[in-house]
């Protein structure tokens, strides 16, 4: 005869951390993020979850401010000293980049009211980091990556969202996808080179 089965033994309620929210978030995506979603990733209830974070949108902020701060922005390098188009090219491919692999994100990062205070800090200090490497004032790096960064954003979240659209058959899509980015680069380019002299205009104007 079998003895009883024992009930399984219990085990110490599972943590719920930042980094284990954001995770969970960052796996499921910020578009299709929602409090049970993310609970059943922790192997918590949602109830649980509500313990952490106030709201749904309080937990889409918590995860796009963690993506943004994970988010690797070119330096300018001494060693592979380039010029300050360069590097504005540079970036806007990070930008790139960084809105495809992030889908939901740009309302968070492009709006300015949306930034938190650490996304806040990160971009002063990329500024103040431009500024120091090529010599110019803080405010022209500001304005300058302001400027590459608002419609680099904008325009890569336009371009992923038309490209994923139906109806589309995949090799389309792809193909579709590449030929678009071929375009935003040439077109970011174009704006960098205007920008900058923009730029050159206004410090020969100060003299």
């Amino acid at each position: 005869m079998n003895s009883p089965q024992q009930p399984p033994a219990r085990g110490r309620p599972r943590t719920i951390t930042r980094e284990r929210i954001v995770d969970a978030g960052i796996a499921i995506g910020l578009p299709n993020i929602t409090f049970v979603g993310v609970a059943a990733a922790l192997g918590v209830s949602h109830m649980a979850l509500y313990k952490h974070v106030a709201s749904l949108e309080a937990l889409k902020h918590l995860v796009a401010e963690e993506i943004f701060s994970r988010w690797q922005i070119p330096r300018a390098s001494a060693a592979e000293r380039c010029d300050l188009k360069d590097y504005l090219i540079a970036f806007t491919e990070s930008v790139r980049a960084f809105v495809k692999a992030h889908p939901g994100l740009t309302p968070y990062v492009i709006r300015r009211v949306a930034a938190t205070q650490p996304m806040l800090d990160k971009i002063d200090e990329h500024q103040n980091h431009i500024a120091a490497a090529y010599g110019v004032s803080k405010e022209q790096a500001r304005w300058l990556l302001a400027t590459v960064a608002f419609h680099g954003i904008a325009v890569a979240d336009t371009m992923y969202s038309v490209a994923g659209r139906e109806p589309v058959m995949a090799a389309d899509r792809a193909a579709e996808e590449t030929e678009m980015e071929a375009e935003f680069t040439q077109g970011m380019r174009a704006l960098i080179v205007g920008a900058l002299v923009l730029l050159a205009q206004d410090a020969s104007s100060a003299f």
